[in-house]
């Protein structure tokens, strides 16, 4: 079960892969600076999360301004989202949750991903404010399912 609406958001620091190396990123690095949107997906280089991930970057589903900060958690390694990213015109940041302690702490782990018997990240998006709490938490009925996008867009204009 997904954290809920109004606690506090459990922080963390997860490495993205950039051009300069290997970089970490600490989700309370933004607070008092911007919201952030999560937006967890199951794996790299499956359709839906490709479909999500560009439609951001596109602006299909969501336009962020500076105002805002929106991340992508998988626990794929930092080294598959970099090529996933290109591979695919994927331009939000991705995080490496490889250790799986950050779905774990947002509770939206998928048990037996694939039938491999392995943990991955639920499809869900959580906006954090910015001083640190949810405002928004959606984990979606499967992971085949979008996130509900226009609550995501109320949500974030409301802040």
């Amino acid at each position: 079960m997904p954290i809920s609406v109004g606690s506090q958001a459990p922080d963390f620091t997860l490495k993205t892969k950039t051009a300069e190396g290997f970089v970490d990123v600490t989700l309370s690095s933004n607070y008092s600076k911007k919201n952030t949107l999560l937006l967890f997906v199951p794996g790299a280089f499956t359709g839906p999360c490709t479909d999500e991930l560009c439609g951001i970057a596109s602006g299909q589903f969501l336009k962020t301004d500076d105002s805002t900060q929106v991340y992508g958690i998988s626990v794929d390694g930092p080294l598959s989202q970099e090529a996933w990213a290109k591979a695919s015109g994927i331009t939000t940041t991705l995080l490496s949750d490889f250790g799986k302690k950050v779905i774990h702490d947002y509770g939206v782990v998928l048990p037996d991903f694939l039938g491999t018997n392995g943990e991955a990240a639920a499809r869900a998006a959580f906006v954090v404010d910015k001083a640190g709490i949810v405002r928004y938490a959606e984990q979606t009925v499967t992971p085949r399912d979008m996130p509900n996008w226009d609550a995501i867009r109320e949500c974030l204009s409301s802040l």
